[in-house]
């Protein structure tokens, strides 16, 4: 793991991470193998010195450290949801929901930025809080999460059944903000003061 870098193992990328499982399954096989040992030996140095080499070309070149480690991926933009880069990502609401909420962020409207790093983490940029009255107000309401009604253009029935309202009253609501039909939203969510949040497919 040394020869990879002074790197937490939280932060090693997907490519180390194959490496790392790739000598370490190589190791146990030239131990337990019938074959001789040298030849376990050989492949481990082979794979090491690979991965050095690939290493020290990421170090010289972005395109290199791009094709080994990936790019962070932008999430969510000044409030919106980008979810044609979610899915480029393989990464669904719930994921980003719970990364979030380990940020202490309860709703997607309080971000200004949401980043997915190459080692999987979200790096999140909160929108500045308001110091007026009202955010003084605000603070002192109990906490409540906000309650999806829509997730990838599926209404969420338990939600609206937690509200106490119904699909025609969240129909209503979508056509006030322009929307036609639940498939054109990817998300939308009610917070504790009863505003409803909604994010557009983009495609």
């Amino acid at each position: 793991m040394r020869m990879m870098g002074k790197r937490e193992i939280g932060k090693l990328s997907v490519f180390d991470l194959i490496v790392s499982f790739m000598i370490a399954d190589l190791s146990a096989m030239a131990i337990d193998s019938e074959k001789p040992m040298f030849i376990g030996i050989i492949s481990i140095l082979t794979l090491a010195i690979f991965q050095v080499f690939i290493s020290y070309l990421s170090l010289k070149s972005k395109k290199i450290r791009e094709w080994a480690d990936g790019k962070p991926v932008v999430i969510v933009e000044k409030g919106k949801i980008l979810d044609d880069q979610m899915a480029k990502a393989r990464y669904n609401m719930d994921d980003l929901m719970v990364q979030l909420r380990e940020k202490n962020i309860a709703d997607v409207s309080d971000v200004e930025f949401a980043i997915l790093e190459t080692t999987g983490k979200l790096s999140v940029f909160p929108k500045e809080k308001k110091t007026c009255e009202e955010g003084v107000h605000n603070s002192l309401r109990p906490f409540q999460m906000p309650v999806p009604l829509i997730i990838d253009g599926k209404v969420q029935d338990e939600g609206l059944r937690q509200i106490g309202k119904t699909r025609f009253w969240l129909k209503n609501e979508i056509q006030k903000q322009g929307y036609r039909d639940f498939k054109e939203i990817f998300y939308a969510s009610v917070n504790s003061n009863g505003k409803l949040f909604i994010d557009r497919k983009d495609s």
